[in-house]
């Protein structure tokens, strides 16, 4: 398998990173993805949002057809969805993937690419009414939604719970349990503060049993 994690300028760190060390681990503990790649347009450093510079290890020119693809999210998607270079790598790549994914607002990447229309979908709950907005897109406030090959996930840290599900959904629930006690990852259902009476929390936060749709 060969899974791709694209990013971008001002990609928001931690949406692609999480889900990176889930999906490294899977490949080392679990007999996961073979090639586990960071794409971008082009070979070079690539400045996140919060100053992180990383290396991807192919360019859209040169990466090999993927079986699955990830879209992280961040400032840099309000500029990438009138890229030609991305939509196009997308939609070519999309044919031939098993899984498309989004993180954030990964997702209007992703229905800038023509593969989010018809959907149900989620995304940083600052950008639930743009998604709605795009009038195609059936949104929920979970906190990651899976519709047929389509998985999108709420903001940031959100897309590492995607993962982890993802893992438990395409290689059995053991595996997804190696890689979540390897990572030590059991979050805590602690919601600090009045966050839940926030007028723009969304729903899974104000109601916390509602965490995940599968259409």
């Amino acid at each position: 398998m060969n899974f791709g994690i694209i990013v971008f300028s001002d990609v928001e760190e931690l949406d692609f990173v999480g889900p990176w060390e889930m999906l490294t681990m899977w490949s080392k503990l679990a007999a996961g993805p073979e090639h586990c790649l960071i794409v971008a347009e082009k070979r070079e450093p690539v400045v996140c949002a919060k100053g992180l510079s990383i290396n991807p290890h192919v360019s859209f020119a040169d990466c090999p057809p993927l079986d699955c693809l990830l879209v992280p999210g961040g400032m840099g998607t309000r500029r990438e969805v009138d890229n030609p270079a991305m939509t196009r790598f997308l939609a070519d790549q999309a044919p031939g993937c098993q899984t498309l994914i989004s993180v954030c607002t990964g997702a209007f990447v992703l229905h800038a690419a023509g593969l989010l229309s018809g959907k149900t979908a989620t995304t940083h709950w600052g950008s639930l009414d743009r998604l709605r907005a795009l009038g195609d897109v059936k949104v929920v406030e979970q906190r990651f939604v899976r519709d047929g090959n389509v998985w999108t996930s709420a903001g940031v840290s959100a897309g590492t719970d995607l993962m982890l599900a993802f893992i438990a959904h395409t290689a059995g629930e053991e595996a997804a349990a190696r890689v979540q006690l390897q990572a030590e990852y059991y979050p805590a259902d602690t919601i600090y503060g009045d966050t839940a009476s926030h007028e723009r929390a969304p729903a899974y936060v104000k109601r916390p049993g509602s965490r995940f749709q599968a259409p």
